[in-house]
């Protein structure tokens, strides 16, 4: 056997965000508190879906979908840079590593199908309102759930899987606060860039064709939602689909800075911001774009926390 094949590392170092003590409290406390209100405000979505009889519609179910995604999506992170900010050593084993790599790009490529199917679902809405409910049942809607799901966590298995099996001899510190391709990569000490391009070859095919997607749905719902000839009716379309684009103008921008061009010759710390702002910054701004922009939905989640306030006074 080639001893040069044989992985030496079993642990990884995450170096995150080094600093003096005072800094790593004062990161541990802002990504707390952002971590929390992650968590209280998609929860609070799914709560007032659930409850709210006049919410059980495939918008809004897809919606607490989009919302329990976020949840895990912060949550295969978050808690293991939290303990790290506290940490001396900031390890990670190495298939926690791995395990949180796959989990990472399968819960952001499902992000990126349920951005598709979001806006197919708007699309739907306004440019073919009469056939609307005759399309979008619910049955359909759990079909297109599950398909999210499914794809997304089926779309990086096999190049995860192949870099997983890479041999690891040292060094094993890792520039980064979580387990990332580049980082893992540069770390591996029997080059292939042949797994690295297919990665980032299937990675870029998933964002450009979901964004080209969402785009061209939008385009013809903007194209329908100018023909309305009321102004009330107008501003209720644009109020509906204003808040999808700006959750997808801020998961998009950012990605595609990262996996679609990842030569672009940013630096590590760049890396860090912008990774940090599609993985814990957006998810926290989600809840308050829709909830915002949504009269419904305003109703539900105060109806929840009335409710809610009611039921801890009893």
């Amino acid at each position: 056997m080639n001893k040069s094949r044989i992985s030496t590392v079993t642990q990884f170092v995450l170096l995150g965000f080094p600093g003096p003590w005072k800094m790593q409290i004062i990161l541990f406390s802002m990504i707390l508190l952002v971590y929390v209100l992650t968590l209280t405000g998609n929860m609070a979505i799914i709560c007032a879906v659930r409850w709210e009889h006049r919410l059980h519609t495939p918008m809004y179910m897809l919606l607490a979908n989009f919302s329990f995604l976020e949840i895990w999506y912060v949550t295969c992170t978050v808690p293991n840079m939290l303990v790290n900010f506290l940490s001396k050593t900031k390890t990670i084993s190495f298939s926690g590593c791995f395990t949180q790599f796959y989990f990472f790009f399968s819960l952001g490529t499902t992000e990126c199908f349920f951005l598709c199917v979001m806006a197919y679902d708007r699309y739907l809405a306004i440019c073919r309102p009469l056939h609307y409910p005759s399309i979008m049942t619910g049955q359909l809607c759990a079909i297109l759930v599950s398909l999210c799901w499914l794809l997304g966590f089926l779309g990086h298995s096999i190049p995860i899987l192949f870099i997983s099996q890479l041999p690891f001899c040292g060094p094993n510190i890792i520039d980064h606060f979580l387990c990332d391709v580049d980082p893992l990569m540069a770390l591996s000490c029997e080059p292939t860039p042949i797994i690295e391009h297919v990665f980032h070859s299937v990675s870029s095919l998933i964002i450009i064709l979901t964004i080209l997607y969402i785009l061209g749905s939008y385009m013809l719902v903007l194209r329908a939602v100018l023909q309305v000839p009321s102004s009330s009716g107008r501003q209720k379309a644009f109020s509906t689909c204003g808040s999808h684009l700006v959750v997808v103008s801020l998961f998009y921008g950012t990605i595609m800075v990262m996996y679609v061009s990842p030569t672009s010759g940013n630096s590590v710390a760049m890396h860090k911001i912008i990774t940090l702002i599609y993985s814990v910054v957006t998810p926290v701004l989600n809840p308050l774009i829709y909830s915002l922009r949504n009269r419904d939905m305003k109703f539900a989640l105060c109806h929840f926390f009335c409710r809610m306030r009611m039921i801890q006074t009893l």
